[in-house]
C-alpha cells in the first residue's frame, strides 16, 4: 500500500507539473484571498501556501482566519473571499436555503475524521464510576453515552439544564454529537423549522448550542457548557489546560466521515474555471504531502500549523492528534492512526 501510494503520488505530481505549464497563462484571476477557521484540518491550505504549490500554479494567495463559520460563508457569498475551508454541509445547506441562500459548490474534499467529544472534568468524574476498565485500570474505549446518561438524569432531577456545544447546525459535529447521545438513550432534541423553531432543542435532555471552535475550551472552563464536539486542536487543548477529558473521537462514531471541503460560489467558479482547476491541483499536492510515506511529514506540518497566522496553538497540543495518537484522560494516549486523513481512502473526492 505504501509503495502504491508513493507511485501514485509521483504520477500525480508529474501530471500536475505538466498541466500547470500550459495553464498558468490562461488564469482568469491570480491574486486570491481564502478564508479558514483555526483548526488543524485547514492544513491543505497552509501547506499549499508554505510549499509553494499555489505559486507553482501561478496563484498568489492570501490566507485569512475568520471569526466563525457563518461569517466565513457570508464572505464567500458576497465576494470578499474567493473561497474557503468549509464544513462539508455548508455548500449543500446554503444552496437549498438553510441560512444565507446562495449557490455554493465544492470541487475538493479537504479531509476525513478529525473531531472529538470532550466533557468537563466534573462531568468526567461523575461518569467514571459507570465506565468499565481494562486490565491496566484505564477506561475501555470507545466510551458510550450510556455512561453519561445517569449524569444527565441527575441534572434534570435537580432542574439544571445540561448544556453542550457544537460548531454549527449543519456541521458533522452536530450530527456526531446527536448520534452519540441518542445511541446512549439521551434525547438530543428535535428541529422544527416548519414551526419556526430552529434551535434543535425540542424535547431535549441535553441542550446543544453553537460555539465557534477556538472558543470551546474557554466556554467549557467558564461553566457555560459541560461538554462539546469540535475539531482539533480544541479537544487536546482541554487536556493540556486540565479542564476537560475527550471521551470519544468521530472516527469511532462515523468512520472516515467527510469533514471539511474547499467551497466557492457557483458564480465565482463559472467566472474562473482555470483558476479553480489550478487551486484544486495545488490542494491535491498538499493533501498528498500530508499523508505520504505513512504521515512522515506530519511533524513539519505541526510546526507550520502552530504559527499564529494559522492555528496558533502550541505545537505539542497539535501534535497530540496530528501525528497518529490521541490523548483522552491526561496520560492516556492511544494510537489513532487515521484521526486526520487528507489523501488516503480517496479523501480528496
Amino acid at each position: 500500500m505504501r509503495n502504491t501510494l508513493t507511485r501514485f503520488t509521483a504520477i500525480i505530481a508529474m501530471a500536475g507539473f505538466t498541466l500547470s505549464a500550459g495553464a498558468v497563462e490562461d488564469l482568469e484571476k491570480e491574486d486570491l484571498k481564502f478564508g479558514f477557521i483555526k483548526l488543524t484540518d485547514m492544513a491543505p491550505l497552509a501547506i499549499a501556501y508554505e510549499k509553494g504549490y499555489f505559486e507553482d500554479e501561478g496563484l498568489y494567495v492570501t490566507l485569512e482566519a475568520q471569526a466563525n463559520w457563518k461569517v466565513l460563508l457570508d464572505r464567500v457569498i458576497d465576494g470578499q473571499l474567493d473561497g474557503a475551508h468549509m464544513l462539508a454541509g455548508q455548500p449543500l445547506a446554503s444552496t437549498i436555503g438553510f441560512g444565507t441562500k446562495a449557490h455554493v459548490i465544492t470541487a475538493f474534499s479537504m479531509d476525513l475524521n478529525g473531531n472529538g467529544i470532550t466533557v468537563a472534568n466534573e462531568i468526567w468524574e461523575q461518569m467514571k464510576p459507570n465506565i468499565p476498565l481494562q486490565a491496566d485500570g484505564k477506561p475501555v474505549h470507545p466510551i458510550k453515552a450510556d455512561y453519561l446518561k445517569p449524569v444527565v438524569e441527575a441534572y434534570k432531577a435537580e432542574g439544571k439544564p445540561f448544556n453542550m456545544g457544537m460548531v454549527f447546525p449543519v456541521s458533522t459535529h452536530n450530527y456526531e454529537l446527536r448520534y452519540w447521545l441518542a445511541a446512549g438513550g439521551i434525547h438530543p432534541g428535535y428541529y422544527a423549522p416548519e414551526e419556526g423553531d430552529i434551535t434543535g432543542q425540542l424535547q431535549a435532555d441535553v441542550l446543544l448550542s453553537v460555539t465557534p471552535p477556538p472558543q470551546m475550551p474557554a466556554t467549557l472552563e467558564a461553566g457555560t457548557i459541560y461538554g462539546y464536539c469540535v475539531g482539533e486542536p480544541w479537544n487536546q487543548q482541554a487536556v493540556f489546560k486540565g479542564i476537560g477529558v475527550p471521551v470519544i473521537t468521530d472516527y469511532e462514531i462515523w468512520k472516515n466521515n467527510p469533514e471539511k471541503v474547499f467551497g466557492v460560489s457557483n458564480e465565482w467558479a463559472e467566472a474562473n474555471p482555470n483558476t479553480h482547476k489550478a487551486l484544486v491541483k495545488a490542494l491535491i499536492r498538499a493533501a498528498i504531502w500530508l499523508d505520504e510515506n505513512n504521515n512522515a511529514n506530519r511533524t513539519e506540518a505541526v510546526e507550520i500549523l502552530s504559527r499564529s497566522e494559522y492555528v496558533g496553538a502550541d505545537a505539542e497540543v497539535i501534535a497530540n492528534s496530528m501525528t497518529g495518537t490521541f490523548e483522552y484522560e491526561k496520560g492516556d494516549k492511544r494510537d489513532v492512526a487515521d484521526f486526520n486523513v487528507f489523501f488516503r481512502y480517496f479523501a480528496t473526492y
